[in-house]
């Protein structure tokens, strides 16, 4: 019970930074992510692995990210392994 109740709180609960940039990139590419966020590890030589590195080393730029994905998540919510935001 007071697992749903966080769920309803916080939009990011249970999900990893991991897939949220997966869900990102599945549903914009590189380039998009940089057209909507202005972080290089989107731009120069962009990876997954590359681009977990620097979000999880930078505060401002993983809460753009995770911000991102809360207003482009659905309202309805997706199961954990689906990939498609819209």
């Amino acid at each position: 019970m007071m697992d749903e109740k966080q769920k309803n709180i916080d939009p990011l609960h249970g999900v990893t930074l991991e897939v949220i940039l997966t869900r990102l990139l599945a549903f914009h590419g590189w380039e998009g992510l940089y057209g909507r966020i202005k972080i290089n590890c989107f731009a120069k030589n962009p990876s997954i692995k590359s681009s977990l590195v620097f979000l999880r080393r930078t505060p401002w730029a993983r809460e753009k990210v995770e911000n991102l994905y809360c207003y482009l998540k659905p309202k309805d919510r997706a199961p954990a392994n689906e990939p498609r935001l819209g």
